[in-house]
């Protein structure tokens, strides 16, 4: 079943761009192509970001061991410390590449290596990405009979073709753009725009990257400074997000910045406009992230778990991501069920610290628990909210100040049909 996508108004100062995504910020160009890596000719399967010129960039990927040969030959580009410049990111679908040993590897730097002389640019200046079957060779082929064309076929307007040839099991493409003045002093009439596209529906619960997105600035970033805008949004996004508490072998999330905006210095952006930066591009991010746990195989719906009052930050994580992960809890909201035990089970279970007497429960804003006993709701009012595309979960475990939001999604029958026949 195809969930709605369930967007967020942005913060003040923020401005949705209409239609935005990877090709938003000015010095950008992208393209999305069917090159037959997918056997279905009514898929695209082969995506290309490029910038006009080389740009500072950044990288966080899969902490998995079994991680994929783009991933290895990614962050051999950016020199292994996971920032440096880059002028395009080569993306297909269909093929992992995962689990292939040096064949894998060569191939990974071959199509990389193919990219980068249709484009022009050295080929670590290429970084890649795959997502499909793991296990599977990737075919050179498709890449030589087609790279030609989809280099020659960049333009603004391909962001959505490219947003669309990631795509796996996803239901629909998911990208996102925001601008912004910036209100810093010394920085003022500089406009800012942000922008990217996001892949994932199933094997998700990041650990440092997300599945595979793509993201697009003008903002003008030293590349470490690009770097740790990129690793601060995506602990707040793309971390927080679990369909089912697997982390794929070929997570990567990349953040490409041109330095093009209306207004920009010559120099690096710093202090009071990088942090303004940061904030916008955790937006960005977690709205993609949104999107993600909203489209989650089979999903129905969208889940955000809210818990509050817990001793510190890294323990309200802890017990969000037990509600989250669990199948007992997915299950009920699939079944529009309010049954909180469910909840107090996976928080009891989770190791954070707290007494089970403190606790509260709302499930849509329902008090279902209350001093960890129940409490008489509304059974009729529950069914009716279950409606919503979105259920809001919020724990209070009355230990202290830490707080933490997960998303996911539910578990329906759906999730296993899809799963059970994948690969065949």
């Amino acid at each position: 079943m195809e969930q709605e996508c369930i967007r967020l108004a942005p913060p003040p100062g923020l401005e949705a761009v209409e239609g935005g995504g990877v090709t938003s910020a000015r010095g950008f160009r992208a393209c999305g192509m069917h090159a037959g890596i997918r056997k279905n000719r009514n898929e695209f399967d082969l995506a290309l970001v490029a910038a006009d010129e080389p740009c500072a960039a950044a990288g966080m990927f899969t902490q998995n061991v079994f991680c994929s040969a783009p991933v290895i030959v990614s962050r051999e580009h950016l020199d292994d410390v996971s920032y440096g410049m880059a002028r395009a990111v080569l993306v297909n679908s269909g093929n992992a590449n995962a689990a292939t040993g040096s064949i894998g590897l060569e191939a990974a730097r071959e199509t990389a290596s193919m990219a980068a002389e249709e484009i022009g640019c050295p080929e670590d200046e290429v970084l890649v990405a795959s997502t499909g079957v793991i296990g599977v060779h990737l075919p050179i082929a498709p890449f030589e009979e087609h790279l030609p064309d989809a280099v020659g076929s960049l333009s603004v307007s391909g962001g959505h073709d490219a947003a669309a040839a990631i795509m796996t099991t996803d239901t629909f493409p998911k990208e996102y753009a925001v601008t912004y003045e910036s209100e810093a002093e010394g920085f003022s009439g500089m406009r800012v725009t942000i922008g990217g596209m996001a892949k994932g529906s199933g094997m998700i619960m990041p650990n440092m990257a997300t599945m595979i997105s793509v993201l697009t600035t003008d903002a003008p970033l030293a590349p470490e400074d690009a770097y740790r805008a990129l690793r601060k949004a995506v602990s707040a996004s793309f971390n927080k997000v679990t369909v089912d508490s697997d982390t794929s072998t070929n997570d990567s999330c990349y953040l490409l910045a041109s330095g093009k905006a209306v207004g920009a210095p010559t120099e690096p952006i710093e202090g009071a406009a990088f942090d303004e930066f940061t904030r916008a591009l955790t937006h960005v991010c977690s709205t993609l992230a949104r999107d993600l746990a909203s489209d989650g195989e089979g999903a129905t719906r969208l889940i955000t778990v809210q818990v509050t009052g817990a001793a510190d930050d890294a323990d309200a994580d802890t017990a969000a991501r037990a509600v989250a992960n669990s199948p007992l809890v997915k299950t009920a909201v699939f079944g529009h069920d309010a049954n909180w035990g469910r909840i107090a089970m996976a928080i009891g279970k989770s190791g954070a610290a707290f007494r089970q007497e403190d606790v509260s429960i709302d499930i849509m804003g329902l008090a279902v628990c209350r001093k960890g006993l129940t409490v008489d709701f509304d059974e009729d009012e529950a069914l009716r909210r279950f409606e919503n595309p979105e259920i809001v979960l919020s724990v209070d475990l009355g230990a202290g100040e830490g707080a933490a939001t997960v998303w996911t999604c539910d578990l329906t029958h759906d999730y296993v049909t899809i799963n059970g026949d994948y690969r065949t």
